[in-house]
């Protein structure tokens, strides 16, 4: 072989290492950065422990006597004449079917999302509005002034007394 083709073959050689060097070292380093499972960067949770969290979390989540809802569910309850859906907090009523009255313990009242207004204790309730329960201790209630009851959809906590 002459010398000039040596010098080419060699540094052809020189060349495909250092290729194969770059490649071997930059796939080393993205290994190096991947979580590995069960490391502090990416902890493995086993069953047991989801389940205790869920069941927290539903424990949190119950109320009334009468009925509890999921905080996406919408129920429809009948409330009979000469009884009060008392609400717990947070709770979302809309009322469908009867003539709605408000109840509250203290001079404070509901949120009527709808209409915009705080509704006070004996205000009657408009159909079809979203009602807000900002504490416990209030709730709606028939108006007296008809025999049958009502029937609303509620989201939240709820008690009928």
């Amino acid at each position: 072989m002459n010398k000039g083709l040596k010098k080419v073959a060699f540094g052809a050689a020189i060349l495909a290492f250092g290729i194969g060097v770059g490649i071997f070292t930059s796939n080393s380093s993205s290994a190096d950065t991947a979580l590995t499972p069960g490391s502090i960067e990416d902890p493995v949770v086993t069953k047991s422990y989801v389940d205790e969290q869920l069941a927290k979390l539903n424990e949190g989540s119950s109320g009334g006597d009468s009925g509890t809802v999921g905080e996406t569910a919408l129920e429809v309850v009948t409330v009979p004449s000469g009884k009060t859906l008392m609400a717990g907090q947070g709770t979302e009523v809309i009322v469908r079917v009867g003539k709605a009255i408000v109840y509250s313990s203290d001079s404070n009242g509901i949120a009527d999302l709808t209409g915009g207004e705080d509704l006070k204790n004996g205000t009657a309730i408009t159909k079809n509005h979203l009602i807000l329960f900002p504490r416990a201790g209030r709730g709606i209630l028939p108006d007296p002034a008809q025999t049958n009851g009502l029937t609303v959809l509620v989201r939240g906590s709820y008690t009928i007394q």
